[in-house]
């Protein structure tokens, strides 16, 4: 009986050990596994943060240029309307000032 004991302690601590061990494995595929999910949740963030910074650059100078455009665009409407007198003067004057052609 006692030899039975001994043997049933033994095959005990064999699977003690081998449970351990296989747990400890078991537990590093784990640990691999969540590094590599950080450091792609890593690499994501950084390209994601480059792709906000571009994009905000981006936007920064469609809206210096958006600027200059409507800036051009007023300052030629301010000539017309500052010219605008002068060339309905000189086309009136042509038009009253015309020898007509039926005489």
């Amino acid at each position: 009986m006692s030899i039975i004991g001994i043997v049933l302690g033994v095959i005990a601590i064999g699977l003690i050990f081998w449970f351990r061990k296989d747990q400890q494995m078991s537990n590093d595929l784990h640990e691999a596994e969540i590094n590599h999910t950080h450091q792609g949740m890593n690499a994501l963030m950084d390209n994601f943060n480059n792709y906000q910074v571009e994009t905000e650059r981006k936007i920064t100078q469609l809206e210096k240029n958006l600027e200059y455009q409507n800036n051009k665009f007023n300052k030629r409407i301010d000539k017309n309307e500052k010219d605008l007198p002068n060339n309905i003067r000189k086309t009136i004057g042509h038009i009253e000032f015309a020898k007509p052609l039926d005489k």
